[in-house]
């Protein structure tokens, strides 16, 4: 497991914890926004490589839950008790699931862009600008893995908002996607595959504050996902960015992590 610590400060222990989930595919390393961003608010920063992606060992057939005993493993490493979660688009059923699980580590969680839960209804894929992907997945690794072989970066996913995003600073996440490649499809399609079926853990299982962050135009997890999820989720708000598409949504993350600041100090000891 790749993981990544980034201090806010030389005394960066005392400080707040953030560990965030990438999305699909990423190689865990930090990204140049989000670590600025934290820095500037004093944020203790974790960043890791999911199984299969950026290095780190693949994991075949892993569900959702998972990710709870690989970051609970990191947790443990680097001595943090207390933390908040954060996760963007395939990570934030991820850092939903962390929360879940490591109820008394975890302070908060938020992501951005998620997907919900997968029900085996057809309607989860409604809005998707071409789901094929995450079709192939649901019918099983194999047919996922062949799709795989095929696949290519399609442009009609994004809106022009998020173009003028990736043309930014958040141009990040876009070539920490490319390096990405160079580690084989395995991550990125044992992350589909576990989308599309039972993660494990439920969503009335995360107790702690949950921050949803929606873009209305998304075309890649469209706003019905967020609407389930703020649905089944005990203590959720739902933040709707009117004009935001699926990699616009990001440049609410300085927000977001002052929200995750607040509830951390909320249920400091």
């Amino acid at each position: 497991m790749r993981a990544f610590v980034v201090e806010a400060s030389p005394e960066g222990a005392a400080a707040p914890t953030v560990v965030w989930h990438a999305g699909s595919p990423h190689t865990g390393e930090p990204l140049e926004p989000l670590v600025a961003a934290s820095r500037a608010r004093g944020i203790r920063l974790v960043t890791f490589a999911r199984p299969g992606y950026g290095g780190s060992t693949p994991r075949p057939r892993r569900d959702v839950a998972s990710v709870a005993a690989d970051v609970g493993a990191i947790a443990d490493a680097l001595g943090l008790e207390r933390f908040a979660t954060l996760g963007y688009s395939g990570g934030g059923p991820h850092a939903l699931a962390c929360a879940a699980l490591l109820p008394d580590r975890v302070t908060a969680v938020s992501v951005l862009a998620s997907p919900a839960p997968y029900d085996g209804d057809d309607d989860w894929f409604a809005g998707m600008h071409g789901p094929a992907a995450l079709r192939a997945a649901a019918v099983s690794r194999a047919e996922r893995m062949r799709f795989a072989e095929t696949d290519e970066f399609d442009p009609g996913q994004f809106i022009a908002a998020d173009f003028d995003v990736l043309g930014g600073e958040w141009g990040a996440v876009g070539r920490d996607a490319g390096r990405a490649e160079q580690f084989g499809p395995g991550g990125l399609v044992d992350d589909d595959v576990a989308f599309t079926r039972d993660w494990g853990v439920e969503l009335g299982d995360v107790r702690v504050p949950a921050l949803l962050v929606q873009g209305e135009l998304d075309r890649v997890i469209p706003r019905a996902h967020a609407v389930r999820l703020v649905a089944g989720l005990p203590d959720a708000r739902l933040w709707m960015r009117l004009d935001d598409g699926h990699v616009a949504v990001l440049r609410v993350v300085p927000e977001v992590l002052d929200w995750l600041v607040e509830r951390a100090g909320d249920t400091a000891d």
